[in-house]
């Protein structure tokens, strides 16, 4: 098993030599990410002038081009890439002198899927805030329940993630699609075990996670695309239940954004192991089998020459 990354490591590792480094180099690359996001960096007018591009399936349900106006400014490009959502361009002559500072543009760089799908739990974190903060206007009024919007997000094929705020929690919900029936089941015993670790005194504090499959949870239930019954049945339903313990600002809730993001590359990525892991046993016990098997032949009788009287 591994540790995945909040980060794209390809991106930090293509942009060292060029930005941190200041060598120049030829650059044409084409990076893929996990969800389909897929980057180009390249640098054919010159050298030095490095552009960026990015695609992503839900970047325009994101309503991320605020975030990236202000977080890169005069970086962005009005002319963007063909085949691609946003692009910038960096002359690396006239970035930071100083080293830390190019690092922490790179790092900010590999980050950028992060920080873009990080924007509607952002959102969502501040609505549940502000509706704790009018219950608390009035103490002696029982709060009155208040919902907001549920969010979408399709960031994959056939699958998404709905977030949405309430008085005192944040819903999160994937939907996951299993394109095999082993698939299923090793994901059925993976989201169990979620189910069953918040039972442990040390863990009671953890999110609370719901699994069903096949019907969805109540809270999405009345979307369209969940009433053809054929798209139910390899699509499995995860729910995480977030109190304000768990996205306080700060570090708590970078970490939570971070982790729950790649949640379903992790879930994903371990059916995968588990089943080579298991292929790897019984192809070491087939071949324990037909090593019994050759010890067990008998042995061909000896032919004997009989002499005559």
């Amino acid at each position: 098993m591994i540790l995945l990354d909040y980060h794209n490591a390809v991106i930090e590792e293509t942009l060292r030599q060029p930005v941190i480094s200041l060598e120049t180099t030829t650059l044409d690359s084409k990076i893929v990410d996990f969800d389909g996001v897929s980057y180009r960096i390249s640098n054919s007018q010159s050298r030095n002038i490095i552009k960026f591009s990015l695609s992503m399936q839900c970047f325009n349900e994101l309503g991320a081009k605020d975030l990236l106006q202000k977080e890169y400014g005069s970086y962005c490009q009005t002319q963007i890439e063909e085949g691609y959502d946003f692009s910038l361009e960096f002359d690396v002559l006239n970035l930071p002198e100083n080293k830390e500072e190019r690092e922490a543009f790179v790092k900010k760089l590999s980050l950028i899927k992060r920080d873009l799908l990080a924007i509607p739990f952002e959102k969502a974190f501040e609505q549940q805030a502000q509706f704790e903060k009018e219950d608390n206007k009035n103490p002696l009024i029982a709060p009155t329940p208040k919902t907001a919007e549920l969010m979408q997000i399709r960031y994959r094929d056939r699958e998404a993630i709905y977030i949405q705020a309430q008085n005192d929690r944040v819903t999160v919900i994937f939907s996951t699609l299993f394109k095999e029936e082993t698939d299923r089941i090793f994901g059925k015993v993976f989201l169990q075990e979620f189910v069953d670790a918040r039972r442990r005194p040390a863990l009671q504090n953890a999110p609370q996670v719901l699994y069903s499959i096949k019907e969805p949870p109540l809270e999405i239930r009345h979307l369209p695309e969940f009433k053809r019954i054929e798209d139910r049945e390899n699509l499995g339903y995860v729910t995480f239940v977030l109190f304000p313990r768990h996205f306080v600002k700060g570090e708590v809730r970078d970490k939570t954004i971070s982790q729950i993001q790649l949640f379903r590359d992790y879930l994903h990525y371990h059916i995968k192991c588990s089943k080579a892991y298991m292929h790897s046993r019984m192809r070491a016990r087939v071949q324990e089998f037909l090593k019994v098997l050759n010890r067990a032949k008998p042995d061909l009788p000896r032919k004997t020459m009989m002499r005559g009287a």
